[in-house]
């Protein structure tokens, strides 16, 4: 099993869902994060008080796959769904995962998924 980690843009949220569940994915986790920007972020005025702002806001999608198949599938239309060509195109992270245990069933491995 393996668990997908992306980190995405706010305006390519609905259509990297959308594009994810075409291809069958039933279940995700989507977070709201802050992305530290090393390139030295943009200048807010706030009551007459300049700030810089380095971090900017964008969402984590999180989700298990059970296949080699799968894997690639939900890489490739992440991929395709979020590349702009622009400095700025997300992150992918793919991890290994041990156990899953699902509470409510007491369904384990990939039964649980």
């Amino acid at each position: 099993m393996k668990k997908i980690e992306a980190i995405i843009n706010p305006s390519k949220m609905e259509e990297v869902k959308n594009a994810l569940t075409k291809i069958g994915v039933q279940r995700m986790t989507i977070s709201k994060v802050g992305g530290f920007e090393s390139q030295g972020g943009h200048k807010e005025i706030y009551r007459a008080d300049e700030y810089t702002i380095d971090v900017v806001k964008e969402f984590k999608i999180e989700l298990i796959v059970t296949s080699d198949e799968m894997l690639s599938q939900v890489i490739e239309t992440i991929k395709k769904t979020i590349k702009t060509e622009s400095i700025g195109d997300e992150e992918i992270f793919v991890s290994s995962v041990e156990k899953v245990n699902r509470v409510r069933t007491g369904e384990h491995g990939r039964d649980a998924i």
